[in-house]
């Protein structure tokens, strides 16, 4: 009998994504500005803050001469927060939320104190070494520092504020969709129950050992489906779940179930929905393998094409299908819950020709991070 598989990890995919980045495990709400779309993020913010400023202040005659001193001057205090809020990411991280906003919000301003003292005094010394600086850096020290201070504080606070706002808002969506996606989990019940207890019952009496092998399998394989904790798993543990139902069902069909795992191009870090795979080969065995006096070949197989893992499961099917109810209901449970995780990135195809039936999954692929 193939090796049993290991007992779940009580921690979670998502758990080993917060233990490699601190700042995922929810307490803080800022994005990383260590990320090129961050930077691009704050450099237009800069430019509009830099433009709002300058129709507010400036004539037409000195419009396109304030925005371009303006402009550069806000681009160097945007440049040097982000790098701040980069550095100290990991430390904010470990905080409260208010602590961490609390503590982001001082040094952004003390940031932009640094970086206006630095203007003004280069001012000063292109003053002092040319005689004149054509009007381009500030002459009142106080005036200027203290309007500085006041609009960077003021811009910090709101988009600190965003930040949290947006977060709030991803963090809900989130929970929404994880607490949909484990009530469908809830609602897939397996068929071969009773079937699996009889069988256990009565290899009890002729081969106690096997009936004990049965009966751990059996034990891990509802430790799986009943479990709550996990919305997402790496692809071997899903696979695993499956291969312990084949070998409960194969205690009862005999010879009459044969499965081909055609699985070795898949990626087996791949993140996947919990309870992806098992369904399909349940249903495969339901709605086809039961109902042929013969039996028949179950083929699990998948392959990874541009970034999308595509998973085929295809079974035998009488020439009438049988009036069997479940089938649609597990297939569209398995649709809603990959639409939950990548919405409008995967899709579930359903082919019944030639007396096969074929169910596609296709997914981003999505590596689970060690």
């Amino acid at each position: 009998m193939p090796a049993r598989m290991a007992r779940p990890p009580p921690s979670d995919v998502m758990a080993a994504v917060r233990d490699a980045d601190p700042a995922a495990s929810g307490t803080l709400y800022l994005p990383d500005f260590c990320a090129a779309r961050s930077v691009f993020a704050v450099v237009v913010i800069v430019q509009l803050v830099a433009l709002m400023l300058t129709l507010a202040g400036s004539g037409t005659a000195s419009f396109w001469t304030d925005l371009a001193r303006t402009s550069l001057f806000l681009l160097w205090v945007g440049l040097a927060c982000a790098a701040v809020l980069c550095t100290s990411r990991t430390k904010l991280a470990r905080l409260p939320s208010g602590q961490a906003a609390s503590l982001a919000l001082g040094l952004l301003v003390a940031t932009i104190a640094v970086v206006s003292e630095l203007v003004f005094q280069l001012g000063r010394w292109l003053a002092r070494s040319y005689g004149t600086t054509a009007g381009m850096f500030p002459e009142h020290h106080a005036e200027f520092m203290l309007r500085t201070l006041a609009i960077g504080f003021i811009v910090s606070a709101l988009c600190l504020r965003y930040f949290y706002v947006a977060a709030e808002w991803k963090r809900s969506v989130e929970l929404e969709a994880r607490a949909r996606i484990r009530a469908l989990q809830a609602r897939i019940r397996p068929h071969f129950l009773f079937n699996s207890m009889n069988t256990i019952a009565a290899l009890t009496r002729s081969d106690p050992a096997r009936a004990e092998e049965a009966v751990e399998d059996l034990a891990d394989l509802f430790r799986a489906n009943l479990s709550d904790s996990r919305s997402v798993i790496p692809l071997k543990e899903e696979l695993e779940v499956a291969r312990i139902y084949q070998r409960v069902e194969q205690l009862r069909l005999g010879d009459r179930l044969k499965v081909e795992w055609l699985v070795t191009e898949l990626p087996m870090r791949a993140l996947v929905p919990s309870l992806l795979v098992q369904p399909l080969i349940e249903n495969a065995v339901y709605h086809g393998i039961e109902a042929l006096a013969d039996g028949g070949v179950i083929t699990v197989e998948g392959h990874v094409t541009d970034g999308s893992i595509e998973l085929s499961v295809t079974n035998p099917v009488p020439a009438v299908l049988p009036t069997r109810q479940g089938n649609r209901l597990a297939l569209e449970n398995i649709r809603q819950r990959l639409d939950l995780v990548w919405p409008g990135s995967s899709s579930v195809v359903v082919r019944h020709e030639h007396g096969e039936y074929r169910v596609t999954l296709t997914f981003p692929y999505q590596e689970a991070i060690q």
